[in-house]
C-alpha cells in the first residue's frame, strides 16, 4: 500500500513572549509596569532605557543591579510607594490591630513603610512572619534598616517582575496604582 504525499508539519503561529512584548511596548507602557514593581522613577527609567533583554534572567540581572544603586533618594522615594500587605479577611481584628500598632511603631522609628519579602511564606503564616519581622527590626540602628529595607525592595522589585512577565502579574495597561509589599494580589505583592 503506498500513502499519498505527506503534508508539511502543522506549526501554529509564534504567539509573542512576555518579554519579547516588554522590550517592544512603548517606553511610557513598560515604564509603568517597573514603577508598580518598585517606585522609583530613575530605577524604572534605567531598566526601559537598556531594553532590549535577551531573556528574562538578563532583565531580572539589570533590575537588581539597578536596585543595588538607588540613592538615599531614590530609597526613600520606593518606601513611599510601598505599604503593608492586605491581609486575610478572615484574619481577627485583634491581629490587624497588632499589626498596626507594630507598623506605627516602625513608621515612627525610621520614617517610612515596613517592607518585607514574603517569597515562599505560606499565606496561613504571613501575619506571624510579618509581625516577628517588624519587631525583630524595631531593634535595627536606622543605617542598618535602611540597607535591610533596600535588599528587601529590591527582593520584591524582582519578584513582582517576573511575575508580570510570566503571566501572573498585571498587564503593564492593568498597573494598579501604588501597591504593597505582595506581588500574587492584584494590588499588592509579597
Amino acid at each position: 500500500m503506498t500513502r499519498g504525499p505527506t503534508l508539511p508539519a502543522h506549526r501554529l503561529p509564534s504567539l509573542p513572549r512576555p518579554l519579547d512584548a516588554f522590550n517592544t511596548a512603548p517606553a511610557d507602557e513598560t515604564r509603568a509596569l517597573l514603577q508598580h514593581c518598585l517606585h522609583s522613577l530613575r530605577w524604572s527609567r534605567r531598566i526601559a532605557d537598556h531594553r532590549p533583554y535577551p531573556d528574562l534572567e538578563s532583565l531580572l540581572a539589570a533590575a537588581d543591579e539597578a536596585a543595588y544603586d538607588l540613592s538615599p533618594g531614590d530609597l526613600a522615594e520606593a518606601l513611599a510607594g510601598e505599604s503593608l500587605p492586605d491581609l486575610p479577611e478572615d484574619t481577627y481584628s485583634a491581629a490587624h490591630m497588632a499589626l498596626s500598632a507594630a507598623h506605627a511603631a516602625y513608621e515612627a522609628r525610621f520614617g517610612h513603610a515596613f517592607v518585607i519579602y514574603l517569597g515562599d511564606t505560606h499565606p496561613d503564616e504571613s501575619l506571624d512572619h510579618i509581625l516577628e519581622a517588624i519587631r525583630s527590626r524595631l531593634a535595627n540602628d536606622p543605617e542598618e534598616e535602611r540597607v535591610i529595607a533596600a535588599e528587601e525592595l529590591r527582593r520584591l522589585a524582582r519578584s513582582r517582575l517576573a511575575a508580570s512577565l510570566r503571566g501572573t502579574g498585571p498587564h503593564p495597561s492593568a498597573v494598579p496604582p501604588r501597591g504593597t509589599t505582595s506581588p500574587h494580589a492584584p494590588a499588592v505583592g509579597k
